[in-house]
């Protein structure tokens, strides 16, 4: 039997890792890396640093790297090409599988956030092991998401009181603001979707908390009125991905609350409310 652990490691800060992901980190004989070319290479440096911060002096433990599947990043079929590109992983994974594992060992498959959100590996590997073969167990540990790292970032909740927030993506969004949500947690969003809201006279007043590369030393964070900051945020984005090569961003974009904003008090009410003014 072979033993797959698929980790979340967190949206980029190696401190982000959980305490269950590392004693599973301490387990693993051997690590399965995805070569993304060139552009990506610091995100294969993020991972090394998170062993290198957190395997015990002296645990064993190697890598193993297996070139990525491209992606057509314009499919005519977007549901058919996640799937072809998932067939190849799975592919990928097999072949590792096979060829780096003896039986007893165990590997582990590094994911960025936590693998349940908008990550194949998980069905991947189950996949896997439903062709039978290979004998494979597995297991998932959870991670801090992009979405938790951009809330504490920013130092806000995700929700209103007893109001829902809704996860979807830039693909979604661009069929229009949903219906009955206030609040939506935007992923995936290649093109700075959130700008077709920052007009307040068609879709009312809207705010934006917007990040990229969290937890890293590259963190850009920006916030305000979607209307404000909107061209600001596309400039910055354009100019960090040129930069880099890539880029992990995510917003929460909503509705404005104005309820909450309060007018300006004119003297005689400032003093009605407080006589001693």
């Amino acid at each position: 039997m072979k033993t797959i652990l698929i980790i979340g490691i967190g949206a980029g800060d190696p401190d982000y890792i959980t305490v269950q992901g590392i004693k599973a980190l301490n387990r693993a004989d051997v690590f399965f890396l995805m070569d993304k070319g060139p552009a990506k290479a610091e995100l294969r440096a993020l991972r090394e640093e998170i062993c290198r911060r957190h395997i015990a002096p002296g645990r064993a433990h190697r890598f193993v790297e297996a070139k990525s599947p491209p992606r057509d990043t314009r499919p005519a079929d977007y549901r058919a090409s996640v799937d072809e590109l998932n067939a190849a992983k799975q592919a990928v994974f097999e072949v590792m599988i096979a060829d780096e594992m003896v039986d007893g060992e165990t590997a582990a498959i590094l994911v960025w956030g936590d693998p349940m959100l908008y990550d194949s590996t998980i069905r991947n590997i189950e996949a896997i092991a439903a062709a039978g073969r290979h004998r494979i167990a597995w297991e998932v540990m959870p991670g801090i998401t992009a979405v938790q790292a951009l809330a504490a970032r920013h130092k806000i909740p995700l929700n209103r009181i007893a109001e829902p927030v809704l996860l979807t993506t830039g693909r979604k969004l661009a069929e229009g603001f949903p219906e009955g949500v206030d609040s939506a947690v935007v992923l995936l969003d290649g093109e700075d979707t959130f700008g077709r809201f920052a007009d307040a006279a068609v879709h009312g007043e809207m705010e934006i908390y917007w990040g990229a590369y969290l937890g890293t030393p590259d963190e850009i964070l920006i916030s305000g009125r979607l209307a404000d900051v909107a061209a600001d945020i596309h400039r910055r984005r354009a100019e960090a991905r040129q930069k880099h090569g890539w880029i992990m961003d995510t917003y929460l974009i909503r509705k404005l609350d104005r309820s909450r904003i309060q007018p300006s008090l004119t003297l005689s009410e400032a003093f009605h409310n407080n006589p001693r003014v």
